[in-house]
């Protein structure tokens, strides 16, 4: 306890600090996924993507990143086990944050997507094996990871390839692939407004108090859904576009549409991203602020102090600006060429992919649900339309984050012991 109230300023600065950090590697990773399809299939450049993520992020993290966080990312460790040392935990919790931002960082400079809630869930996992001991980890969570590993992109691989495929054979593959479009795309823009609708609903809105029932969930999804679908009718009717121009002229016409939904799904995915991976942040950092200003005792949950939030808001901005281009290319270009229509039918899976996955309760990362979709719409044109080169190397990354988090983690939790001399 007395070095809690020692060092107690300090502790909070440095966690801040490495919140930040934490909070930077997840906008130059986790953030381009939204918007690397966008950027790949050309329906926005890089400059206008990260200008719209930017605001959705920022909203998402700001206004429902949440009043109260757990501090135990994902219940993936049990805090009892430190109520005699909270020093130790609060040593911990900064190096997780800082080993994660860490390997964040160097993956953003490779262009590798790997996840950010895993990133953060192997460092928590590696300070706490080394501080009290195996009893302090929930196995079962560990183990819910690892297949999510397989589970998450091959179910949003299969309704990627689905979502392309009607579409192809809907519009794309008919003698009058414009006229096609008008009848069928505002059913596709319906579809989209429902699913980004219930993500938003389930992952956003339950941050700032609204917490919706499934049904009632579901009734206000539906609205929206025949809203998105009424005006999208409307609005490609009154589009000026010549019924009996060449195919190529039609497909391109046609594209142009999927690239004005792909804008809509994007901002959507941004600002639920925003409202539930910030936690992934300001979870520790909130952990680490709620001990010292309680004196030492641990909590389960903490009321958040108002400078949190913006910090893990700025934090994903500046990482999207600075670093997120890199990522962005290997999922929108490095993994199979993509147009609107295609990276539209991506980011519509990984958005159900996430409605789906908080129904059932099923742990789940977006760059691996992102990366599965894109892999799916690749597949769908045969697999020589994919670069396996790429896709090997993402899979490896993906495996190597857990134990690479946790190393770092055990590494700077002995030079944080040794400095503070605990």
């Amino acid at each position: 306890m007395d070095f809690i109230s020692s060092y107690g300023t300090i502790l909070v600065l440095i966690a801040a600090a490495v919140g930040f950090f934490m909070a930077y590697g997840i906008g130059a990773n986790d953030v381009a996924n939204a918007m690397g399809t966008s950027v790949g299939s050309k329906a926005l450049t890089i400059k206008q993507a990260i200008i719209i993520a930017m605001i959705f992020e920022f909203a998402g993290a700001y206004l429902a990143g949440g009043e109260v966080t757990s501090t135990i990312r994902k219940g993936i460790i049990d805090a009892s086990y430190f109520t005699n040392t909270p020093d130790l935990f609060v040593l911990g919790m900064i190096s997780a944050l800082f080993a994660a931002g860490a390997w964040l960082l160097i993956a953003s400079a490779l262009g590798w997507p790997v996840s950010t809630t895993h990133s953060i869930i192997g460092a928590i996992i590696g300070f706490a094996l080394v501080a009290v001991g195996t009893d302090a980890v929930t196995w079962s969570k560990v183990g819910g990871i690892v297949g999510s590993w397989i589970i998450t992109p091959v179910l949003s691989g299969v309704i990627a390839y689905f979502i392309f495929m009607s579409s192809q054979r809907l519009i794309f593959d008919t003698a009058e692939p414009l006229k096609n479009a008008k009848r069928y795309v505002p059913f596709y823009m319906a579809l989209a407004g429902f699913v980004m609708a219930l993500v938003t609903i389930k992952k956003g809105l339950k941050h700032v108090g609204i917490h919706m029932g499934s049904t009632e969930g579901f009734v206000w999804a539906i609205a929206i859904a025949v809203v998105i679908g009424v005006i999208g009718k409307i609005a490609i009717s009154r589009l000026k576009i010549d019924l009996n121009a060449d195919k190529q002229m039609q497909f391109n016409n046609v594209e142009k549409v999927f690239g004005l939904l792909m804008i809509l799904t994007a901002a959507c995915m941004a600002f639920a991203h925003g409202s539930n991976d910030v936690a992934n942040a300001i979870g520790p950092l909130a952990a680490v602020v709620g001990i010292v200003e309680s004196g030492g005792e641990i909590v389960k949950k903490t009321t958040l102090v108002w400078w949190i939030l913006p910090l893990g808001g700025i934090g994903i901005v500046v990482g999207l600006a600075t670093l997120g281009k890199n990522v962005m290319k290997t999922i929108g270009e490095g993994i199979t060429h993509l147009t609107p229509s295609r990276g539209f039918a991506a980011e519509l899976a990984a958005a159900s992919t996430v409605v789906i996955a908080s129904g059932t309760g099923m742990p789940i990362s977006t760059t691996q649900t992102l990366v599965g979709a894109v892999l799916g719409v690749g597949m769908a044109r045969g697999i020589g339309a994919l670069n396996l080169g790429v896709i090997r190397n993402i899979v490896v990354s993906w495996v190597i984050t857990l134990p690479i988090g946790a190393f770092l983690a055990i590494a700077i939790f002995f030079i944080l012991r040794t400095g503070f001399g605990i």
